[in-house]
């Protein structure tokens, strides 16, 4: 039986209808992805699993007491409380049984009856082994690793949740429902906030889950990896294909095909009756066999295929780019920053004729600052930024899709950046980025945010120049949209400077990476798969680096290199020493764990034991009071220890 299943759903929004007859089900430990052009209704079908949206027919079907967790690609009231409460308050119950126990706890001190007494013992001590699991499976540590997994650092543990941006806000949201740990996570677009090292982290925690997932995401490569059935949201209802996104795009080819294929005869088969039909209905003889062929052409008809309608991807042919000097851009004492924040400081930076780098960091780290610094939208503080010969730059921002013309079409906002093509070719170039027919006649006004996104990429795109400045290119995409979009920039032969959460974008494009990260940009040769594949051992190449580098400074000079040396071990032995104290400090506070975790338990039994003795059990409350404390202030330092020792 399914745990959660959408039966025969019917929607409509005025003239407009989302669903016909939809069926779709989730199974136990199912990993569906959801897929479908922008505005086919893929947000709208996990709002209605989730209970947000009621359908104008069909049923919603869950399992009995089945819990069922909702990351909306906006979140809107986060509360009030730190953040650490707030991912906290997610523990299933916990709440409820925290308050039942005072409660009980308040009636037991007022009781005098020795019937209720017992009762409410034995209630207190099954609500207390209750809250001991309850804590066990939810404790405080476990929502701070996920919270630094998401790239919250410690100090933000005590912030209050409402001080985030709306980013961030999505991440704490984001982490309170893998904390909750639901039968079912529905997630609308898990990675739209969240930079690369935390889409890598996310990506390995999901592995771990054993909860059914259900998924929308316009990153190929994070849908490849999670998902292993598709739910496809085609013109004709819904298909579910079994696999993952790429074998869901075969198997979907392959059917078409078939069916293509099947028509075909079905229409030669046709033609031949009715020609028979035609040439023999009016002879005597042969009237008899003309009335079976009409009745065979009629049976043909009833069971003819429909072949299905295939939503058009993006589709962009790039014209070879004028040729460049070998370097491209040079930052030289780079300065800047906002106020009293300082993100750069001397930033030193080339780029080779042909690059294609992908800028990674965590959020806030200058990612889009430093794009935004070499487009010339912002101006250094000090230090240059150089063009090389015959260079010039497209950029596409986020923010340019709300500076286009209100009243202009799309079909003239889109020419008029490359007013020498016919209007035909203008056409074909709107129609590259969806809008096709009556369309490329719509005010811009009247546009979703994600439709002008499309526009302000085809207007950058309908004169690239040799140098493309992208800051989330494929935020407004779906994935098959996404996906030939990369295709296409794979064809483009200048030079390319992205930010991008999307990982099969951004790994199918790079062949350099620059890491962001404290003020400093760091170069990473080869693609972002490279980058992630040596993550772990960063530090240690850095290390191996600076070492190559005081040894390269001076070649003849031995003592130079004895030096070097000397000071490489006392580098290495100094880290030995801090590893030490940190597995001693995490053994010592381990063995003290232990050590509650069992004063824990028998406080518990003692609970239980003692339920005819309200006085024992208020006294052995009081020491489990004391006891949950220390053991969540060791959990805390553990958890601190830990981070550094994976630091």
């Amino acid at each position: 039986m399914a745990l959660l299943a959408a039966d025969e759903l019917h929607l409509a929004y005025g003239a407009r209808t989302i669903f016909d007859g939809a069926s779709v089900a989730v199974e136990r430990r199912d990993r569906l992805g959801v897929v479908g052009a922008n505005g086919s209704g893929k947000s709208t079908l996990l709002k209605i699993l989730a209970g947000g949206i009621e359908p104008d027919g069909g049923r919603i079907v869950r399992a009995k007491g089945l819990r069922v967790g909702y990351l909306a690609q906006e979140h809107g009231d986060v509360g009030d409380g730190t953040l650490l409460e707030h991912v906290l308050a997610r523990a299933p119950g916990r709440d409820t049984l925290a308050l039942r126990v005072e409660e009980v706890q308040s009636a037991l001190a007022e009781a005098s009856d020795t019937d209720e007494q017992m009762a409410l013992s034995e209630e207190l001590a099954d609500l207390v082994e209750a809250l001991g699991a309850l804590d066990k499976d939810f404790a405080p540590h476990r929502a701070k690793r996920i919270l630094v997994g998401l790239g919250f650092a410690l100090t933000d543990f005590d912030r209050r949740v409402d001080e985030f941006s709306g980013g961030w806000r999505m991440r704490a949201a984001l982490a309170a429902l893998l904390f909750e740990k639901p039968d079912v996570l529905l997630l609308d677009e898990p990675t739209n906030h969240l930079d690369v090292p935390s889409v890598h982290w996310l990506t390995r925690f999901l592995d771990s889950v054993k909860q059914a997932i259900v998924l929308t995401c316009h990153d190929k490569e994070f849908l490849n990896r999670h998902v292993k059935r598709v739910a496809s949201l085609e013109l004709e209802g819904v298909r579910v294909f079994s696999g993952n996104y790429d074998e869901y795009l075969e198997q979907r080819e392959l059917d078409l095909a078939m069916l293509e294929r099947r028509a075909e005869k079905d229409e030669q088969k046709k033609k031949e009756l009715e020609a028979f039909v035609t040439r023999f209905r009016a002879k005597a003889s042969k009237a008899r066999q003309a009335q079976s062929k009409v009745k065979q052409i009629e049976k043909l008809e009833s069971q003819m295929v429909d072949i299905p309608k295939v939503r058009r991807a993006m589709s962009i042919a790039f014209e070879p780019t004028e040729r460049t000097g070998g370097d491209v851009i040079r930052v030289s004492d780079l300065a800047f920053g906002y106020g009293e924040h300082r993100l750069f400081s001397k930033l030193d930076l080339l780029v080779r004729a042909h690059e294609r780098i992908a800028i990674v960091g965590a959020n806030g780290a200058g990612k889009t600052t430093l794009l935004k610094l070499i487009a010339g939208e912002l101006s250094p503080e000090a230090g240059s930024i150089d063009f090389g010969s015959g260079v010039g730059a497209s950029y596409f921002a986020q923010h340019h899709s709300e500076t286009l013309d209100e009243n202009a079409t799309v079909l003239d906002s889109v020419w008029a950046m490359a007013p020498d093509l016919s209007q035909s070719a203008a056409r074909g170039l709107c129609g590259a980025f969806l809008f096709s027919g009556d369309d490329v006649d719509k005010r811009i006004g009247v546009l979703s945010g994600g439709e002008r996104a499309r526009v302000a990429l085809a207007r950058m795109l309908a004169r690239p120049k040799n140098l493309l400045l992208l800051d989330e290119p494929t935020n407004h995409l779906d994935t098959e949209s996404a996906d030939k979009l990369t295709e296409s920039l794979d064809t483009y032969d200048g030079t390319l400077l992205f930010v991008s959460h999307n990982l099969d974008f951004a790994r199918r494009l790079s062949n350099v990476v620059w890491d962001v990260s404290a003020g400093s940009v760091t170069t990473y040769p080869g693609s972002l798969a490279d980058y992630l594949d040596h993550v772990a051992a960063q530090q240690d190449a850095l290390d191996a680096e600076l070492a190559e580098d005081d040894t390269a400074a001076v070649p003849q000079d031995k003592a130079a290199r004895i030096a070097a040396r000397e000071e490489k071990k006392a580098r290495e032995k100094e880290a030995r020493k801090k590893r030490a104290a940190l597995d001693r400090a995490a053994a010592e506070i381990e063995a003290k764990i232990a050590s509650l975790e069992t004063q824990k338990a028998e406080l518990e039994q003692l609970l239980v034991d003692n339920t005819d003795d309200h006085e024992a059990l208020a006294k052995h409350g009081a020491q489990l009071t004391q006891v949950n404390a220390s053991l969540e202030a060791a959990m805390d330092r553990w958890t601190e220890i830990e981070i550094e020792r994976e630091g």
